[in-house]
């Protein structure tokens, strides 16, 4: 039997048809039984049969084969369990019979407390502690909760049967064809599945209300939410009825099932799991209360709602063959839900916003630890950790560069064309590229190979000499260290307007390009145009490095607002970015930001804001005398937002006016702007003494956490007590991650510790308490690293196996800024590390190896106290 340990994928002697799946949960005891009957196709010689399971305990006596052409039962000899395989293996007295037969077995697990398999969540009803059961499989736990061949490409149907007591609502992928219900206990069949992969199975059992509509075809749609929460659930069945309608249209094949079901879950580790017909959330990413919801919040629900149910073709009817392809089902996912989201709410101006996306994956993917696109995958351990801004932002970010160059019609026949080829089985990478190519006569698997294959991306480089504009392109790395790699580069670009804009391939390392032929004019000294700006629209995954004199155009045409804000956002990135990697001085850095005292725009200001907690940071790591100056500097900046927005909302004002305006004053608070604080905390208390007061609307809530945050310390914690207060007493997840995010920028680090521990205790779900340790202040960095190495061995217990551990690593390492610190993070985790955790920590250690480089490099530059108070003064 030990042929079969330590391989990544299951052997093929027996391919699964169908699935009939008895469950039996027990809610108090949080346990639950099955039987499974599985339809096989034996297609070797084979006398084992090879099979995931984990966590269960298989009843030996009912493991048997039945072949089709005998009635004969062969019982299994001997049934073996190899946990750290994760794998189960029947072994049989002789070679099975070729052809189908049945698999029948029984088994019993735990309703564990990890988030993944069949598990519980708790909530309250009446002021009672009850559990719920869900299933959450992917990317591979649907063995924890039945034996089953638990990979993308084993595809089979699936007739599920439910035994649950009669008060619940037990939910799965399809709809119930019977219910039987005898005294307190129910039997709920469903309709069995079309054939889809086993990760994509869900059962749901609890107390819940919903709400209902239809789309235009006649397919129901649900939102269920905890019992009192049905109005919650508006907004994302208004989305989601919406968004079915456009998929059916976009990829011109129907919604393959004949319900979906949406339901909020409170406690559940990701943001969303698409499960077939029965789609699962976070309940901050379902729930939209009009009162207490900002518009940040309702903008996660749309963007959310329309990855999952892309999902329902783009990965449940075409799935991708193994984790390797990953990107496909998250890029694309990503990708699509941007063009619903723009389709229904045109004044979002989501596509700018996309940018958010590009930048976490050019900020990823800049490390010398990160990965390609496509990734080997060799055990199920390595695949939570490649969920990640590679897979997600990057594969959508590439996705959207290559609709870019193939054109939106050619692009939207091609996918249908590839979704209708692939349904109902699965796909690999280079199949995407083959409909592509058919759709659009363009050699795309040789674009799109040198982004998917091969890690990173590059930096451009573009200097104008003799009339000729030279480009030339190399691997960026943040560390600034040289990288190795050459990518088919979309150039795009425009002059001094964006009435003329051309496109070509960078295919070689570097090209010269005579700018009178290119563009029709000339550029500098006397010349008619004053910019030029590469990589228009952002539309490139790929970094701009301008020489002196095209920078300092940029600046005047960014000052002017002559460029998009899309290009503004572009040009402010890429420097803060050569910056961080040692390629251009922070000085420059802070010029060209002071030329966005103007700026209006949402995303293009949010990034600022970023940008300028991470400058101030930075700074007074590399001279603490810097750090007052600076922040008066970025005061400065995002005065003229903060006047023109004001405190109170306007009637009529945009979306994105709501969401700046709570960024803005935060920034202000967390600055120290001292008429901010005082605003900011004389609403706070407000809102403590009345939750319906108009003076703190859900998108200021933030802003006054925050400046209660600042102005806390361990001889005054009225404004803290208050906070946990508002939160202990609050019943919308929303509002709870909203303070928990806030909490630990205190500069005080006994403060900082109190929160650490508060976010341990059973106040906090699981789920949330990495919310607690984003944004810890610069003073509470070393307090919070004592802490992560004190209560190690708790954390490693509560949230080893899921993908949550590695974000305690990154929000807790990676703010420092000392090599002397990075080898201490490194010798305390020599013995303390684990596979599914590696990537982040080599990746956090990376991260304080750039910050500390980049400190060493400001410590160099002269006249930094002088250019910023000069800065400050214009």
């Amino acid at each position: 039997m030990d042929q079969f340990k330590g391989q990544p994928r299951l052997p093929k002697f027996a391919v699964p048809k169908r699935y009939d799946l008895h469950l039996n949960p027990d809610l108090v005891a949080c346990t639950f039984t099955g039987t499974v009957a599985i339809d096989l196709d034996v297609v070797a010689d084979t006398r084992y049969i090879v099979l995931n399971a984990a966590d269960l305990s298989v009843n030996d006596a009912s493991v048997s084969f039945t072949p089709q052409t005998s009635s004969q039962a062969l019982a299994a000899q001997k049934v073996s369990l190899f946990e750290v395989d994760e794998i189960l293996v029947l072994e049989f007295a002789e070679n099975l019979p070729h052809g189908v037969g049945v698999l029948q077995m029984a088994f019993n697990g735990i309703l564990n407390d990890k988030m993944k398999g069949f598990y519980k969540s708790t909530y309250e009803h009446n002021g009672e502690k009850k559990n719920m059961a869900v299933t959450q499989f992917e990317p591979a736990d649907a063995r924890r909760c039945f034996p089953c061949w638990d990979e993308p490409a084993c595809k089979a149907t699936f007739k599920i049967t439910l035994e649950v007591p009669s008060d619940l609502v037990a939910l799965s992928n399809m709809p119930v064809v019977e219910e039987k219900v005898n005294g307190n206990v129910k039997v709920v069949s469903y309709q069995e599945s079309p054939i889809m992969s086993t990760y994509l199975v869900a059962i749901v059992v609890g107390l819940f209300d919903y709400v209902e509509d239809h789309t235009s075809d006649g397919i129901k749609v649900r939102v269920y939410c905890q019992v009192g929460k049905a109005d919650q659930g508006k907004f994302a069945l208004h989305v989601g009825a919406k968004t079915l309608d456009l998929f059916k249209e976009y990829f011109a094949v129907p919604y393959p099932l004949p319900k979906i079901d949406m339901i909020a879950i409170p406690d559940f580790a990701a943001g969303a799991m698409e499960n077939y017909g029965l789609v699962t959330y976070r309940e901050t990413a379902l729930l939209y209360d009009e009162q207490h919801s900002a518009a940040s919040n309702k903008q996660r629900v749309a963007t959310v709602v329309a990855h999952e149910l892309a999902h329902q073709w783009f990965g449940n009817l075409v799935t991708m063959e193994w984790w390797t392809h990953l990107w496909l089902n998250e890029g694309f996912a990503t990708w699509v839900s941007y063009l619903a989201t723009d389709s229904l709410f045109p004044e979002w101006k989501i596509w700018t916003q996309f940018l958010d996306e590009s930048t976490e994956g050019l900020r990823l993917d800049g490390l010398e630890e990160s990965h390609p696109i496509e990734v080997e995958v060799n055990h199920a351990s390595e695949i939570d950790e490649i969920f990640d801004a590679i897979s997600y932002r990057k594969g959508a970010s590439v996705i959207r560069m290559l609709q870019s160059y193939l054109g939106a019609e050619v692009f939207q026949k091609s996918l249908a064309a590839y979704v209708k080829r692939h349904a109902y089985s699965n796909a690999k990478t280079e199949d995407l590229w083959t409909a592509l190519e058919e759709g659009s006569g363009e050699p795309v698997n040789k674009l799109m190979s040198s982004w998917t294959k091969q890690m990173g991306y590059p930096v451009v480089s573009a200097k104008l000499k003799d009339g000729k504009l030279e480009l030339e392109q190399s691997r960026f790395l943040s560390s600034g260290s040289p990288g190795e790699g050459q990518w088919i580069v979309p150039v795009t670009l425009c002059c001094g307007s964006y009435d003329v804009r051309k496109n070509f391939l960078l295919e070689s390392k570097s090209g010269a390009y005579d700018i009178k032929e290119l563009l029709g004019c000339s550029v500098g000294d006397g010349g008619t145009c004053s910019w030029i700006k590469i990589n228009v629209d952002q539309a490139g995954f790929y970094r701009v490095k301008y020489d002196d004199s095209l920078a300092a155009g940029l600046r005047k045409a960014t000052e002017s607002q002559s460029l998009t804000a899309i290009d503004r956002y572009g040009i402010l990135d890429d420097s803060f970015a050569l910056s961080m990697a040692r390629q251009q001085s922070l000085a420059s850095l802070l010029t060209l930001i002071s030329a966005y005292k103007k700026e209006l725009d949402y995303t293009v200001l949010s990034n600022l804001i970023v940008i300028s907690y991470k400058v101030v940071k930075i700074a007074a790591d590399a001279n603490l005398e810097l750090m007052s100056g600076i922040k008066q500097f970025f005061i400065g900046v995002f005065q003229l937002a903060a006047g023109k927005l004001g405190w109170d909302p306007k009637q009529g004002e945009s979306h994105l006016d709501a969401m700046l305006r709570g960024e803005v004053l935060t920034a202000l608070a967390s600055f120290g702007h001292d008429e901010t604080l005082k605003e900011a905390i004389r609403r706070f208390d407000a809102f403590v003494a009345d939750r319906n007061t108009t003076l703190l609307p859900p998108d200021l809530r933030r802003a006054a956490y925050v400046a209660v945050m600042q102005r806390a310390n361990k001889s005054d914690k009225s404004g803290y007590e208050s906070l946990l207060k508002v939160y202990r007493e609050t019943d919308l997840s929303q509002e709870k991650t909203r303070i928990l995010g806030s909490l630990a920028c205190c500069p005080d680090p006994s403060i900082v510790q109190d929160v650490l521990n508060f976010v341990l205790s059973d106040e906090v779900r699981n789920q949330d308490a990495v919310y607690g340790l984003s944004g810890v202040s610069w003073e509470g960095r070393e307090v919070a690293w004592k802490w992560l190495q004190e209560k190690w061995e708790f954390i490693e217990k509560t949230w080893g196996s899921g993908f949550l551990l590695t974000r305690f690593i990154s929000a807790v390492v990676s703010p420092f800024a000392s090599f002397e610190k990075a080898k201490e993070v490194e010798e305390y985790f020599a013995t303390r590390t684990k596979p599914s955790m590696a990537r982040t920590l080599k990746q956090s250690i990376e991260k304080v190896h750039i910050n500390a480089n980049w400190v060493e490099s400001i410590k160099k530059e002269d006249n930094l106290t002088h250019l910023v108070a000069q800065l400050s003064s214009n």
